[in-house]
C-alpha cells in the first residue's frame, strides 16, 4: 500500500459496518485489491485495514501482470464473487485491460482467482479494452455493465469508451451482444467509467465517472436496464471548492445501509488523496 486508495467498492457486515474493497498501488504502480472495515454512525470511522492483497497482479505475461483493479462485489449461491479489471501496459497503445473472477468462500477474508484467464477479454464485439463491471442479480440472471473502447491510440485521450451490457445465467459464463447501453455525450467526453447500478421498485438507476478535462460522477435511469437517460440535475455529486476533492471525483459506489443512502467514492489523483463517503439527503 504504497499509494492510492480507489474504486471503492462497500459490502454490508451487519451492526453499521461496512468492508470496502478498493485498490492500492506497490512500489512499482502496480494496482491490487485490499479491504478495510469501517463503521458509518455516527460519524464514519476506520476500524480495521486488512495488511494482506486479496487479489494481487499475476504473473508476468498474464492478462493482469500489471495490475488488479477492484470492479464489484456479487454473492453467487455460497461463494462471494469479484470482478476485477486486469492491466497489460502496451507498447502501440497505453494498456489493454480484461475482466477477471476472484472467488471467497470464508466471506470476503481471502480470494482466489477462478482463472489465470480472463472471463471477458477482448473479442470481435470489443476488439480493444474493458473495463469496470458492476454485476446486479435480476430476475433469475445476471447482468453486468461494463466500459469498452470503440477505439484506441497512442495517448490516454485517443478513445471513445462507452458502456455496454452482458448478460450471465450463473454469473460466471458471460453473453455480450455489442449493444452500447451509455454513449458518449459530445465531442467533449471521451471516457466513461466505473459503472454502479442500484435497481429501485420505479427504475434502475446508475451512477458512473465521466471524463473530458476532469472526471465528474454522472447519474442516469433506466425502465429496463438498457435504454437509459442521463440526468445532469440528478442524484450525483459534484467536486468541492477545495480539497482533497476540488479536482475531480470519480468511481462511486453507492449502495444502502439502515435506512439511509451513501456513496463512497475518489477524488484527486484518481484515488491517491483517498475515498470519501457522502449521504442523500
Amino acid at each position: 500500500m504504497v499509494s492510492h486508495a480507489s474504486n471503492p467498492t462497500a459490502e454490508l457486515v451487519g451492526g453499521g459496518r461496512i468492508r470496502v474493497y478498493f485498490g492500492t498501488r506497490d512500489a512499482g504502480n502496480r494496482s491490487q485489491i485490499a479491504s478495510a472495515v469501517f463503521e458509518l454512525e455516527p460519524e464514519p470511522r476506520l476500524l480495521d485495514v486488512g495488511s494482506e492483497a486479496l487479489v494481487a497482479p499475476g504473473a508476468p505475461g498474464l492478462f493482469d501482470d500489471s495490475g488488479a483493479s477492484m470492479g464489484c462485489l456479487a454473492t453467487v449461491g455460497a461463494e462471494l464473487v469479484l470482478y476485477y479489471v486486469g492491466w497489460n501496459l502496451g507498447v502501440t497503445v497505453p494498456w489493454r485491460n480484461s475482466i477477471g473472477i476472484a472467488v471467497s468462500r470464508d466471506g470476503g477474508l481471502s480470494f482466489q482467482k477462478k482463472s489465470q484467464a480472463p472471463a471477458l477479454d477482448r473479442n470481435g464485439i470489443d476488439p480493444y479494452s474493458l473495463s469496470y463491471p458492476w454485476v446486479l442479480a435480476d430476475g433469475g440472471r445476471w447482468r453486468m455493465w461494463y466500459g469498452s473502447n470503440l477505439r484506441w491510440g497512442a495517448a490516454e485521450r485517443d478513445m471513445d469508451h462507452v458502456l455496454k451490457h452482458a448478460e450471465s445465467a450463473d454469473g460466471l459464463e458471460w453473453a455480450r451482444d455489442g449493444r452500447i447501453v451509455l454513449p458518449l455525450s459530445g465531442p467533449g467526453e471521451y471516457a466513461l467509467s466505473r459503472p454502479c447500478v442500484v435497481r429501485d421498485k420505479d427504475c434502475f438507476r446508475m451512477w458512473f465517472s465521466h471524463r473530458g478535462d476532469r472526471y465528474r460522477i454522472g447519474y442516469a435511469e433506466s425502465p429496463d436496464g438498457f435504454s437509459w437517460r442521463r440526468d445532469a440535475a440528478g442524484r450525483n455529486l459534484e467536486a468541492s471548492g477545495s480539497g482533497w476533492d476540488s479536482e475531480m471525483v470519480c468511481y462511486p459506489c453507492v449502495f444502502d445501509c439502515r435506512g439511509a443512502r451513501y456513496m463512497l467514492y475518489n477524488g484527486n489523483g484518481y484515488g491517491r488523496s483517498g475515498i470519501g463517503i457522502a449521504r442523500l439527503e
